[in-house]
């Protein structure tokens, strides 16, 4: 049991998070690389997991790694898109757009 402490901490922190937590499904496979998480959600829930700018999936994926470290495990956490998923463009400006934006 101790190996999925991994998984079992995951599952938590996520469906602590989500609105529909019996769609959280997590594959755990470890390789010579350690152990990778697949982390599966309703696309509602999406944004919860992710969090701003990619804070809070930052945030969990650094709680795994200490959980890693206590059992010597290298733990990566992948959080699948959903069928269809877009992510919007990132619009790129020149430094002189961005400025004037700014106005400054």
């Amino acid at each position: 049991m101790a190996q999925e402490n991994d998984s079992a901490f995951l599952e938590y922190v996520v469906k602590a998070l989500v609105d529909n937590p019996n769609d959280v499904k997590i594959n755990r496979t470890v390789d010579e690389m350690g152990v990778l998480l697949t982390l599966s959600i309703n696309p509602a829930d999406m944004g919860k997991v992710i969090g701003r700018m990619g804070n809070t999936a930052k945030a969990i994926r650094t709680l795994l790694r200490v959980v890693g470290m206590k059992n010597n495990a290298r733990v990566n956490l992948k959080i699948n898109e959903p069928e269809g998923g877009t992510r919007p463009e990132r619009a790129t400006k020149s430094v002189d757009e961005a400025m004037e934006e700014l106005k400054i």
